[in-house]
């Protein structure tokens, strides 16, 4: 029997309480220890509901919003994930016991070497990047599935163009939760439900 950590067993469960039904999300949440992604100041917080505060200003988001992002995303086994917005590495890491592999992308490359050891632990099948995530990974396209950790105003034609016709991706658009389906070239955009994250930022930066 695998070991789970303090409060961790009351997050699932305050999860399933809040609407989450899928099951290898909640299996995989029940996995990867968030706190092994949270700075050591913030660890005794690690299974609260709420952000949390890691390098150059940013943040952790709090397992619902992460669990909501995740159930509408549909990750299945075989697919092929773009991940935008690394941050500690936390859903990047879900995102790899959840599909075949996953391309994440960072602007700030302090967040990238402070993601790396975790990373290294729980998501072997990931690959990170530096760079600025509205452009996407166009030389490992086309994926199956894109997510995005941060707002945007619309989504982003370029990762548009780099879904498989048949795919969606899930981003934050106008502070609601969207899912964006594209099939025979065109593409579909529907509202789930109202939702805040941190806007997305343009360029790449070593760090503050």
């Amino acid at each position: 029997m695998s070991f789970v950590e303090p409060g961790q067993f009351d997050m699932i469960l305050r999860l399933r309480g809040r609407g989450i039904s899928n099951t290898n999300v909640l299996r995989a949440m029940e996995k990867i220890p968030r706190s092994r992604f949270v700075p050591h100041d913030y660890v005794s917080q690690s299974y609260e509901e709420r952000d949390l505060p890691i390098e150059c200003g940013q943040v952790i988001l709090a397992p619902l919003t992460i669990a909501m992002l995740l159930q509408t995303l549909d990750v299945r086994k075989e697919h092929k994930v773009l991940h935008i917005g690394t941050g500690s590495g936390y859903m990047a890491a879900l995102l790899a016991r959840l599909s075949k592999r996953v391309y994440t992308i960072e602007r700030y490359k302090t967040l990238i070497d402070s993601a790396e050891l975790p990373l290294r632990k729980y998501a072997t099948n990931s690959v990170v990047r530096h760079g600025d995530g509205r452009y996407g990974w166009k030389g490992q396209a086309p994926f199956e599935r894109i997510v995005l950790s941060v707002s945007t105003r619309l989504a982003p034609s370029a990762l548009i163009d780099q879904m498989v016709d048949g795919g969606h991706m899930v981003c934050v658009i106008d502070d609601h939760l969207c899912k964006v389906d594209k099939s025979g070239g065109k593409t579909t955009e529907t509202k789930i439900l109202p939702l805040k994250l941190p806007k997305i930022e343009p360029g790449k930066a070593q760090a503050l």
